[in-house]
């Protein structure tokens, strides 16, 4: 009795030792057989560079972990971003690389959030979030004086646009530099707001030679538009009147400023054309005002006009209104 359950607790453990080695046995791996575990790409969003008010260059580094990768840039006024940069390749080595991708069309003075993703066949990473933000439009000035020549005497307006960041609601000043140009530009009038398009009109009273305009911007940054130069016309009256010598009559006028000796022409105007009918030269008539006066043939009935040519440097020529001589 005592033999026969002494072999059978022996068998027993050869059964216990036999299922022990056999599962032992299962889990053990044939050799050289071990399977590679795919990883994912990994990445890190880098810094932006060549940044302007409308572009950008975003960076990044990407390890394509040793397999086919793509990268891209996630970029947009929030942290939704919105747009994307075109897929780029990023190779299968197992080491990390720089990467960087343009991106135009931007607002100014804008922050921009943006991130790097990296695809391959292990699965998409995604970068950290960062952000910069776009530089200002610089500001510039356009301007136009209308009408030019202004008549002595008359008024006319300077009109432009400031463009840029901040240009609405933006002080400017006119400023002026007259013939000869030796003073200086200096500001004349009063300040003036721009519109919220930029946009702002000067009225000028009485401009009496050439000057040089300008407008500047006030505070920081100061702006200066180009420089135009508005011209002064001399003012023409033209006067005609019969004479007792028959087919002549006296043309005659004034003109202000005083211009002594300056030419007169007297004109025939026909259709695309003028017809010069005789001249005379300006004499002294008041300290404001010069005169003219001088009888000619009228071959044909028509409309006459003066030209009055000035060489002083501080006006310009001007013709006067046509009138009917019959």
């Amino acid at each position: 009795m005592l033999g026969m359950a002494l072999l059978s607790l022996a068998s027993r453990r050869i059964v216990v030792l036999t299922l022990a080695l056999g599962v032992g046995a299962l889990a053990l791996p044939a050799s050289g057989s071990a399977a590679a575990v795919a990883v994912a790409p990994t990445v890190g969003t880098g810094g932006v560079s060549h940044v302007s008010f409308s572009s950008a260059i975003l960076s990044g580094d990407v390890n394509a972990q040793g397999a086919a990768t793509n990268y891209y840039f996630q970029y947009g006024t929030t942290s939704a971003y919105g747009s994307q940069t075109p897929l780029a390749p990023a190779g299968n080595g197992t080491i990390t690389i720089k990467v960087s991708q343009t991106i135009t069309g931007l607002l100014a003075a804008t922050v921009y959030h943006y991130r790097v993703l990296a695809v391959s066949p292990s699965g998409t990473t995604v970068g950290g979030g960062r952000t910069f933000t776009t530089a200002k439009i610089p500001l510039s000035v356009q301007l136009v004086a209308t009408p030019n020549p202004v008549v002595f005497g008359d008024s006319f307006y300077v009109e432009g646009t400031l463009s840029g960041t901040g240009a609405a609601d933006h002080a400017i000043a006119l400023q002026v530099n007259p013939f000869p140009y030796l003073r200086g530009f200096q500001t004349v009038g009063n300040l003036e707001l721009t519109s919220a398009t930029g946009g702002f009109s000067f009225p000028y009273l009485g401009l009496l030679e050439n000057a040089q305009l300008r407008v500047v911007t006030v505070g920081s940054p100061v702006v200066s538009s180009p420089v135009v130069i508005e011209s002064v016309a001399v003012r023409v009256s033209f006067r005609v009147h019969s004479t007792r010598r028959r087919g002549y009559a006296r043309l005659y006028g004034t003109v202000a400023p005083a211009e002594v000796g300056a030419l007169v022409g007297f004109q025939l105007l026909t259709p695309g054309k003028s017809t010069n009918e005789g001249g005379t030269v300006l004499k002294a008539g008041t300290s404001t005002v010069s005169s003219f006066s001088r009888t000619v043939r009228i071959k044909h009935p028509g409309l006459y006009r003066a030209l009055v040519l000035v060489n002083d440097g501080a006006h310009v020529f001007n013709y006067s209104a046509p009138i009917l001589i019959r």
